[in-house]
């Protein structure tokens, strides 16, 4: 009978260490505009749950809606051009 503890080491030798690298953090840093204009939807959204929408909701949500599409279009345009940059 082989003993797991040999394995153990193996296994549980690099420690996790629950943190973002760098690549990820910048990531996010690009992705942030993208992500408070879905926020500020999301928000607009909610506000209307619990009550009749009116005109001023609908204008709201239409804006940050028009947000958030000018923002994923930035965001395709803004990788499209650092992958034609770097693959030169």
């Amino acid at each position: 009978m082989k003993s797991i503890a040999a394995l153990q080491a193996v296994v549980t030798a690099v420690p996790f260490d629950g943190e973002p690298s760098d690549a990820e953090l910048d990531a996010i840093e690009l992705e942030m505009p993208l992500i408070l204009a879905e926020v500020d939807l999301l928000d607009a959204r909610i506000m209307t749950l619990d009550r009749p929408v009116t005109e001023l909701d609908v204008r709201r949500i239409r804006r940050a809606r028009n947000r958030v599409m000018a923002e994923r279009r930035d965001l395709t345009n803004r990788a499209g051009l650092a992958q034609a940059g770097g693959a030169a």
